[in-house]
């Protein structure tokens, strides 16, 4: 009677055994699996960058409420990260800013917005570029890299190697 409690429990030990390393591997997979899934079902975030070519300088602006910065009177702006950039419209609100001369000379602080539609994304597209033009007027445009999709890259590459020169 003794021989067949151990046979019996050994033969349990070795099916918990190959419980525990079913259950293992099953762990290492959904812990693998979770987030690839996850990523197919989500929309990627998108960095924000932005251009002013206007006389005065931008004191803040948002893009659907994310913030994007201030920009310098004709200057670029920084890169923001991250959003996501849904639906087919996008809502630019900016305040123009002034400088030390301008504000002596009397100008004040203006809020515009501006309703757009959204430019379709591609995959491998990851800036919105947010550009400011004269006269208030506003450009959204994507890229794959932070050149400009208002600018012809062969123009910027050939002002880029000049400026290094």
């Amino acid at each position: 009677m003794r021989v067949i409690d151990i046979a019996a429990d050994a033969s349990r030990k070795h099916t918990w055994r190959r419980r525990r390393i079913a259950l293992a591997v099953l762990a290492l997979l959904l812990s693998y699996a979770t987030p690839k899934i996850l990523a197919l079902f989500r929309t990627p975030g998108a960095m924000m960058t932005s251009e002013n070519h206007m006389v005065r300088p931008i004191f803040s602006f948002w893009v659907n409420g994310f913030w994007g910065g201030n920009l310098f009177a004709n200057g670029g702006g920084g890169i923001m990260c991250c959003s996501k950039f849904e639906g087919d419209t996008a809502k630019i609100t900016w305040i123009l800013d002034m400088t030390k001369q301008q504000q002596i000379q009397g100008a004040v602080e203006e809020r515009h917005e501006v309703q757009l539609s959204l430019p379709q994304r591609g995959p491998n597209d990851q800036y919105l570029h947010v550009r400011f033009d004269p006269g208030n007027k506003v450009r959204l445009g994507w890229s794959p890299d932070l050149f400009s999709p208002f600018e012809s890259r062969s123009t910027k590459a050939v002002s880029e190697s000049i400026e290094a020169q």
